[in-house]
């Protein structure tokens, strides 16, 4: 039997709609609250944003100078300590790769705000990478528990002219954790903690966020 466009689509958007959960597996995936796992369960064509504040954010003097070194790649830690300030994330479906485009936007008390833009694809030896920019990227794991999604630096890596170079474990800026943890009433915190093996934690960043809008491509058939 011949596939109608729609049928083709609810296909493709099962398939997406399985993916953090292919990462965890099933039985982790189920101990998620019901929120999480449909805010990553996104169709695709779907774009969802979402509004709150930053509420935490803490550098060391050595990350601050890793957060400056890292504008070459895009500045993808935070510039500023500003907290009580907005922010929006956007997560944008790819439909060219199958990923997911993520664009965050941090206000500052003065000057203009810092625009973080990274890629999500679904690939790699540990089946998620976030691209950040000039072919650096970082391979991720994802664990999950009744709070929320752990997403979790494996290595970092630079990608240029077909070649994928992993980089030694000593020049990387350490272990990078990122959690989405679920607050109940439509509120989650977003936490990033990069902790370096020779000084320690030197970036922590929280943040209160809830969503508000979820748009999806129209449908013409």
């Amino acid at each position: 039997m011949t596939e109608t466009p729609v049928i083709t689509r609810r296909i493709a958007a099962a398939a997406k709609e399985s993916r953090f959960r292919a990462l965890v597996g099933d039985i982790a995936w189920q101990r998620l609250p019901q929120a999480v796992r449909r805010r990553f369960s996104r169709a695709p064509g779907t774009i969802v944003t979402y509004a709150g504040e930053i509420t935490e954010c803490h550098r060391t003097r050595f990350g601050r100078m890793l957060a400056g070194v890292c504008r070459l790649i895009g500045a993808p830690l935070p510039l500023w300590d500003d907290v009580a300030v907005a922010s929006v994330v956007t997560v944008t479906e790819d439909l060219a790769t199958g990923g997911q485009v993520w664009s965050r936007i941090y206000t500052r008390r003065g000057g203009f705000p810092q625009v973080i833009q990274s890629s999500k694809c679904f690939a790699g030896p540990t089946g998620l990478e976030e691209y950040l920019g000039y072919g650096f990227g970082i391979a991720l794991t994802v664990s999950a528990d009744t709070r929320g999604l752990h997403f979790h630096s494996d290595h970092y890596f630079l990608a240029a002219a077909g070649l994928r170079l992993r980089l030694p474990e000593w020049f990387g800026p350490g272990a990078l954790t990122i959690s989405h943890i679920d607050l109940g009433d439509g509120w989650f915190a977003f936490v990033l903690a990069l902790r370096h093996a020779w000084f320690g934690e030197i970036v922590y960043q929280a943040g209160l966020f809830r969503e508000r809008y979820d748009i999806k491509e129209t449908s013409r058939d």
